[in-house]
């Protein structure tokens, strides 16, 4: 049970249609908790549209990064929800599941274990150390780099939020 209650879309039903529209054709119960704000949701959605949609890093590396950020802080739901996104993108079933048992061991490439190295430095430590950035920079130019960066610390938000609110399903 969440601990806010989840809002219908008659909550702020433009901005609901929209996030439907964007995110699948469903109204996600992250989503009906974000109503409660709507301009927390507005912005929500803007950013997590232009990490997701319109940004060059590639969607496995991605969602890579979005599964480890979820396993590191125990989002489960986050982890569940983005196993689709993670085998449209080529991930593999064995290496969703490496990434949720801590290994690295799965068939990754060089440029996956960077990747996963990197997330889990932002994550657990924050402070990222120089070998750890100059391994995952190797394979990236400048601007991806920026988006990885982005796409981890947007998540680590995603799943704080989650936990903290409790949204462990949906409604």
């Amino acid at each position: 049970m969440t601990r806010l209650s989840q809002l219908d879309a008659d909550a702020a039903p433009e901005l609901a249609a929209r996030i439907t529209r964007e995110r699948g054709g469903k109204l996600l119960s992250l989503y009906r908790v974000l109503l409660h704000s709507p301009k927390v949701a507005e912005a929500w959605l803007q950013f997590f549209t232009v990490i997701r949609q319109q940004c060059d890093l590639s969607a496995r590396h991605r969602e890579a990064a979005i599964l480890q950020v979820a396993v590191l802080n125990r989002a489960r739901y986050e982890f569940e929800q983005h196993i689709p996104f993670a085998l449209a993108a080529g991930l593999t079933e064995s290496m969703i599941q490496a990434i949720r048992n801590g290994t690295d061991d799965a068939g990754f490439t060089d440029t996956d274990r960077a990747v996963l190295a990197y997330t889990r430095a932002m994550t657990r430590d924050v402070q990222v150390p120089d070998d750890v950035f100059e391994a995952v920079k190797r394979h990236f130019p400048d601007a991806q780099m920026v988006e990885l960066t982005a796409t981890i610390g947007g998540y680590n938000l995603v799943s704080r939020f989650l936990e903290a609110m409790a949204i462990h399903e949906e409604k």
